[in-house]
């Protein structure tokens, strides 16, 4: 091939880049911070259990990107993903599983499989993050969920899962996130006082293009950290703790989470409850 007609597919291959639309690399780029997430259950694991943990058992996975960082961090760190949708599965094989080398790679296992199975391999973490479990809207059905994450944990294992609250979260709003290349819309469309129940959309508009409307969305009841915390223990988890988000000068969070007994009143907020065995 000529180098002219190199240059010409290479531009063409740019061209066709811009125009296709990734929703879990917008996503990952607006939400999630993997990297961040595996260095907060390491430590957390760590400041409980005064050891290192080895093993996670990754919930709701997803992507699996937390599971790939995961194994990434140390030599002894196996990590499960468990999801019953095929599609971000797929995806994070295509995208993910392969940033990583071979012997990382058989360090990882990933199960398209209910959350709510038995049998499920068991780990020194469970991890339920971005909110998922919030699907699960009877009391008793959250219960029976924390009870087979009781059930998927070594001795000595810890059940962590995050959660959102704040007085914006029940009524409807948008916030806008920019970023260099592309816009992000947390989207509340509606909130039930009498069931707790909420509807969220996510949004995202790259420069230039029209708004993408409701890329992802989560039908979800809001539960609050007491409710959480009482049905671990309803589950037989022996002990809670809570892990509250450090506010910038400017009131937003700054990705900092440490253990309290108190939170803050403010309009929007992030923590995480974990659970002992």
């Amino acid at each position: 091939m000529s180098k002219k007609k190199n240059k010409a597919k290479i531009k063409n291959k740019a061209k066709k880049s811009l125009k296709e639309f990734d929703k879990y690399y917008y996503y990952e780029k607006s939400v999630q911070s993997a990297e961040n997430d595996v260095q907060f259950l390491k430590k957390t694991y760590k400041e409980i259990k005064g050891k290192e943990a080895k093993s996670l058992r990754e919930d709701f996975c997803g992507t699996f990107k937390i599971s790939c960082e995961w194994v990434k961090m140390d030599k002894k760190h196996t990590a499960v993903g468990v999801d019953l949708d095929p599609e971000p599965i797929e995806y994070g094989k295509k995208n993910y599983y392969p940033e990583l080398n071979e012997e990382q790679q058989s360090r990882v296992e990933i199960l398209t499989e209910n959350v709510m199975a038995t049998g499920l391999p068991k780990a020194d973490i469970v991890d339920a993050q971005n909110f998922s479990y919030f699907l699960f809207k009877k009391r008793e059905d959250l219960r029976a969920y924390f009870k087979n994450a009781l059930k998927g944990l070594n001795k000595d294992g810890l059940f962590i899962v995050d959660c959102f609250g704040g007085s914006q979260c029940y009524e409807p709003n948008e916030e806008e996130t920019e970023h260099d290349e592309f816009s992000y819309f947390w989207d509340q469309d509606k909130h039930d006082p009498v069931t707790n129940e909420a509807l969220f959309y996510i949004h995202f508009k790259r420069k230039g293009e029209k708004k993408r409307e409701q890329v992802f969305t989560y039908d979800w009841r809001l539960w609050s950290i007491p409710e959480i915390r009482e049905i671990m223990e309803e589950a037989g988890f022996k002990k809670t703790h809570v892990y509250w988000e450090g506010t910038e000068k400017d009131g937003t969070g700054d990705g900092v989470f440490s253990k309290v007994t108190n939170g803050e009143e403010c309009e929007g907020w992030v923590a995480y409850v974990a659970a002992e065995k």
